[in-house]
């Protein structure tokens, strides 16, 4: 049954690096082995290296689009949800999981780390950013060193 299965969303820029984006698509592809479902931006980049990766071992994804148009996904979103809503889709895509792995990303990235902290939605982090307050760092990114263990730590942590 879908609903118990773990819902993973994995987060980053739109233009990545080609480190960060095997370093997705490794995430993708644990995900999978793993059984969790992979929820994305549905867009290129990390989004779309992840969503290979899943896709290449039999997993699912699914991918929550800013425009009106399904055509907008990544060619390996299975699932497109057409929102017409631009970045504010950055709530549903963190919302959407149990747990959010962030690689690397730009200022939207840091929207969906923020709301998906906000809620009390663990976020691990791999070559993404790190938070500071008051000059203090702020550990509420859970960092991990490499895909493995992002994704044990975000199945390990992930609400229900």
């Amino acid at each position: 049954m879908i609903n118990k299965k773990k819902f993973i969303a994995v987060i980053g820029g739109s233009q990545c690096s080609k480190e960060e984006a095997k370093l997705a698509e490794e995430v993708g592809r644990e995900l999978a082995r793993r059984g969790a479902i992979l929820v994305c931006g549905g867009l290129s980049g990390v989004m779309e290296a992840a969503c290979k990766g899943t896709q290449s071992e039999g997993g699912i994804t699914i991918g929550i689009l800013p425009g009106d148009s399904r055509q907008a996904a990544n060619p390996y979103v299975q699932i497109p949800i057409v929102t017409t809503i631009g970045y504010a889709r950055n709530v549903i895509v963190v919302k959407s999981a149990q747990a959010v792995i962030a690689i690397d990303g730009n200022y939207g990235t840091l929207s969906e780390i923020s709301h998906a902290l906000q809620n009390g939605i663990p976020v691990i982090g791999l070559n993404t950013w790190v938070l500071s307050k008051n000059g203090q760092q702020d550990n509420s990114i859970i960092l991990a060193q490499d895909p493995t263990e992002a994704v044990d730590k975000a199945l390990n942590l992930a609400i229900n």
